[in-house]
């Protein structure tokens, strides 16, 4: 017999004896969203290292209610408002932001191991589509909420030397450069996988000679001419002393479990998106809109 402790999914009945409860009782809670669990051919799925974080919240009012992780897409604006955050809320809580990609932080987020996802995979005339497509991919996607972040200028970055040979898209393709890329499954790298698409070209034909894992690094390779170009955000460019030319205007979102979104670290940070003082820091870094910050983009419901 398997012990609970290798198992990675429980039935209904498992769960049962493991947090002893009535059968019912447990079928009833995953109808109702307040245990985790996947509808996998009719039948109900529970993993099991989301059921034990799930008894962990609820202890004691919530034992890890006193933190947040956010992981997923990179964004410098947000790694600032994160640290103002911290600053802010002194030793009683600890929210923490990991740069993952979009993928990877979707696949935490689906674990149990971060409480928030950002990404960033379509622009903001196909998010409403390719968003709630890419979270179905996902267990446990049935209790997840989307609320939209804000918009952020995609595009490519260069050293500013090189600018005025990058107006014309076309030809860019074509020049013998050094680009950086982005590893797979971040949004970044996807934007220009479908930019070099509507180009009939692609991501073979480049001569990819370093990858980077975050905006920021990306960027360095360029500004220490270890590279020569890569895809990524305008604010990040402007920040790194680059040359920038837009290409995509893209929506970047946050998403988390239904219970997630009412934790009062997240909603500090909303709270500071909507400020004053964070609309002008946007504006000084450049490419973003916080018009619509805070919309309910998607439920599964």
């Amino acid at each position: 017999m398997t012990e609970p402790s290798e198992l990675i999914y429980m039935s209904a009945k498992q769960v049962a004896e493991y947090l002893d409860l009535n059968e019912k009782k447990v079928y009833a809670m995953a109808n109702d969203r307040i245990l985790p669990a996947t509808k996998v051919t009719g039948k109900w799925l529970f993993p099991k290292i989301l059921i034990d974080r799930w008894v962990m919240d609820s202890c004691h009012s919530g034992m890890l209610s006193d933190r947040m992780h956010i992981t997923g897409s990179d964004d410098p604006l947000l790694s600032m408002l994160v640290a103002r955050l911290m600053s802010r809320i002194g030793k009683s809580d600890l929210v923490s932001y990991s740069s993952t990609g979009s993928r990877m932080g979707l696949d935490l987020l689906s674990r149990g191991y971060a409480d928030v996802c950002t990404l960033h995979w379509g622009n903001i005339e196909e998010r409403n589509i390719r968003h709630p497509a890419l979270l179905k991919g996902y267990p446990n996607h049935q209790q997840w909420v989307m609320v939209h972040g804000y918009t952020r200028q995609q595009g490519l970055m260069m050293r500013p030397d090189m600018h005025h040979r990058c107006q014309e898209e076309d030809k860019v393709i074509g020049l013998p450069w050094r680009w950086v890329g982005r590893q797979t499954g971040a949004g970044s790298q996807q934007h220009l996988e479908h930019w070099l698409m509507k180009q009939g070209a692609s991501v073979e034909q480049l001569n990819i000679s370093v990858t980077a894992y975050s905006e920021r690094e990306l960027a360095g390779f360029i500004a220490r001419d270890e590279a020569d170009i890569g895809f990524g955000c305008q604010s990040v460019a402007m920040e790194s002393g680059l040359s920038f030319v837009p290409l995509i205007t893209e929506s970047f979102d946050f998403v988390m479990p239904q219970g997630i979104y009412f934790r009062r670290q997240l909603q500090a940070l909303f709270d500071m998106l909507g400020s004053t003082q964070t609309r002008q820091l946007a504006a000084q870094l450049g490419g973003y809109d916080l018009s619509q910050c805070g919309q309910m983009l998607w439920t599964a419901n």
